[in-house]
């Protein structure tokens, strides 16, 4: 479940709220009960919760393109 960051428009208190994708988002400051804006972050990112990351994983042979032709067709055909 994703957290998602809220700033106040009438006392900037500045929160961290978790809710599902689904949930609409707060309207209200739970400090004041002023109006409450959901900021744009940048996030964590993807969570691995297994042994190994896709960053870490062979990408197979390279091709004279540049390009990974391990995996199917070559985008250069």
């Amino acid at each position: 479940m994703p957290a998602y960051e809220y700033q106040c428009q009438s006392c900037s208190h500045h929160f961290d709220q978790r809710q599902k994708m689904s949930d609409t988002p707060l309207t209200a400051c739970p400090k004041c009960g002023g109006p409450v804006e959901r900021l744009i972050s940048g996030g964590a990112g993807a969570i691995s919760k297994g042994g190994s990351s896709a960053s870490s994983a062979d990408p197979g042979p390279s091709c004279a393109y540049g390009g990974c032709c391990g995996g199917g067709a070559c985008a250069m055909e």
